[in-house]
Formats: structure tokens, sequence, C-alpha cells
């Protein structure tokens, strides 16, 4: 959710963001699941679906095929600085076995009232915070960051021990404004949607967040990454783009 043109580093990194691929030589052990499962899946994505393995362990599979190993290299990496996603037992092909995390999303923790608004932007911002405290895989340019680039509240359960950040697909190094921007661009998009019975209330998580969070890369920039990125509906994005500009006059964000 940054600027189209993205000012490079000194070591040749994109400032604003640099995708991960596929380290050399990692195979991430044999995946237990290569046959389809005959479950149902736990949850289904735009992307993946999600199988429950046994009582600690969950299959990613991406449906249109890929490499997980740049993503699974990443979720190591925050892994085992501390930051709070599930860990991954293997690695391979289109197929991410994960730690399966037990509880709620933050977003079913909303709407069941266990969680209030102001809370809720308080613990996506928080999550922002630590996640940009640490120092990125791959670039030496103490400016660039992991950036996560999807934390929205459907991708935050509530653990017992604490929240969990999910779903390392669109991972990458960059500012951490451009992270912030895409979240807010984010609640922006459902709260644009007035046929959502969420609308309302992303508008007012949409407020919160921007409050917490803050200051954001550029609007235009951040629509742009989110165009490629391949939102749910790109139509809705420049009139999202209009109300993350105006919450962020409106609530002092910058």
């Amino acid at each position: 959710m940054t600027g189209a043109d993205l000012d490079r580093g000194p070591h040749g990194v994109d400032r604003e963001v640099a995708g991960f691929p596929a380290p050399a030589g990692e195979t991430g052990g044999p995946v237990t699941a290569r046959r389809t499962p005959t479950t149902a899946p736990l949850a289904s994505g735009r992307t993946a679906d999600v199988y429950a393995l046994d009582g600690d362990r969950v299959l990613r599979r991406y449906r249109a095929g890929g490499d997980v190993r740049g993503e699974a290299a990443v979720m190591r990496h925050l892994h085992a600085a501390g930051y709070p996603v599930p860990r991954v037992h293997h690695a391979d092909g289109r197929d991410l076995v994960l730690e399966r995390v037990p509880g709620p999303s933050l977003l079913d923790a909303f709407l069941a009232g266990q969680v209030g608004l102001r809370a809720a932007a308080r613990l996506l911002a928080d999550l922002h915070a630590r996640l940009h405290a640490l120092p990125a895989l791959r670039s030496t340019d103490p400016a660039l960051r992991i950036l996560h680039l999807d934390l929205h509240p459907q991708n935050v359960l509530l653990a017992p021990a604490g929240p969990v950040v999910i779903d390392g697909t669109n991972a990458a190094e960059g500012s951490p404004a451009l992270d912030r921007a895409i979240t807010a661009l984010i609640l922006a998009e459902v709260a644009v949607d007035r046929s959502l019975p969420l609308s309302a209330a992303a508008s007012g998580l949409l407020s919160a967040y921007v409050a917490e969070a803050g200051p954001l890369g550029s609007v235009a920039g951040a629509t742009a990454r989110r165009a490629r990125l391949g939102p749910p509906d790109a139509a809705r994005l420049p009139e999202a783009a209009a109300l993350v500009e105006a919450t962020v006059r409106a609530g002092g964000g910058r």
C-alpha cells in the first residue's frame, strides 16, 4: 500500500516493499498430508484451505499450487524471535503444516462482544509495533522491517496464551508505515461496503486503529500495493482510500 514507484535502498531492496523468494536448499522436511484430505476444511480463504491433521497440527494448502518455503522462512524467523505466529512443522510445495492454534479470531470475539472496539484497535496496533521492532530477515537496511501486509481481525487468533498472527502469504520487507496503511485500507474496504452487516463496525474500528497505530504510509501508494495483492473487490479501493484519508485528517493519525 505504498507508491507504485518505489525508492530503492542501498542494498538493492525496495525501500517500500520487497517480497520473500523461497530460500535456496530449504525443503522444510516431508509433508505428511500429500493426499487430498478427506475431511472438510476447518476454514477456507480466497487462496487456501486449512485442514485438521490432528489435535496439534493443521495443513494449510494453497489451491492453485505454489511454493510456501519463503512464507515458512519468515514464520520461522518470527517464531524464533518470539513473535506470536504458529510454529511451522513442515513446508513443501503448496503445503504448510502448522501448529494448531486454539481460540476464536479477533473478529469473532469482537462480534460476540468479548473484545471492545478500542481494545481491538489497540491489539492490532500493538501487533504491528511488535512486528516492526524486529530486524528484517534479509535486508541489512535498518529502515526496513518485516511487513505482514494483511493484518486484520480475521488474521488474529485469541489463544489462551495471547494473540497469534496467522496468514503470512503477503509477508515482505519494507517500510512499517506501509503495513499500517494496508491494515487501515482493509478496514476501510469493509466500511465502504454498505451491504455488509459489519460496515458500521469496520468504520468505527478504522477510526480507532488510525488513532492508535501511528503514522500511515502514502494511502495512494498503499492502494496501488493492495490492488496488486488482489482484494476481494478492487472497485471499492478508491472509495476506501478516500475514507482512510478522511479518517486520518479527522483523527490526526499521521
